[in-house]
């Protein structure tokens, strides 16, 4: 540590400089993935080159890759709308998306994909309560629950 032990410095101090160095160490680590990455780079293309000597590779466009916890379109929405209809009762936002990683293969440990997972499912039952697809229900504790609108026998 920069700080000798007996030092008066706030833990707040020790804190951040703790995580500087965790930062700086994920700076490194990323700049040596990018190192092997740029040299497969350079061995395809060189290998592309044998092959086909006139392309000109730097024309090839990148392809982006999407985030792992990308989603088709649509496919939250019947995740959500699927378990809500199979549900004995009323479901939080938080089991709804720990149910979609699950479906998924997403890793429920991830705490930063958790709450973005969270955050879609929210977002998508705030536009079918708009719609009037769904409702929230009191559940118990603080948290609020869902479930979809049944509609009377005598509504088409």
């Amino acid at each position: 540590m920069i700080f000798p032990a007996d030092t008066n410095a706030p833990h707040v101090v020790h804190a951040l400089v703790r995580k500087r160095a965790e930062i700086a160490g994920q700076i490194e680590h990323n700049q040596l993935a990018l190192r092997r990455l740029i040299a497969e780079l350079d061995h395809l293309d060189a290998t592309i080159r044998i092959f086909e000597p006139s392309i000109d590779v730097g024309r090839i466009p990148a392809k982006p890759v999407p985030p792992r916890h990308a989603a088709f379109k649509g496919e939250v929405t019947r995740v959500v709308l699927s378990m809500l209809r199979e549900a004995a009762g009323p479901l939080t936002s938080r089991d709804i998306a720990t149910q979609l990683m699950t479906e998924r293969g997403l890793s429920k440990e991830d705490n930063a994909l958790s709450v973005i997972m969270v955050k879609r499912v929210c977002a998508c039952l705030r536009k079918h309560r708009i719609n009037g697809t769904i409702t929230t229900v009191p559940v118990e504790g603080s948290l609020q629950g869902w479930a979809l609108v049944r509609k009377r026998e005598n509504e088409v």
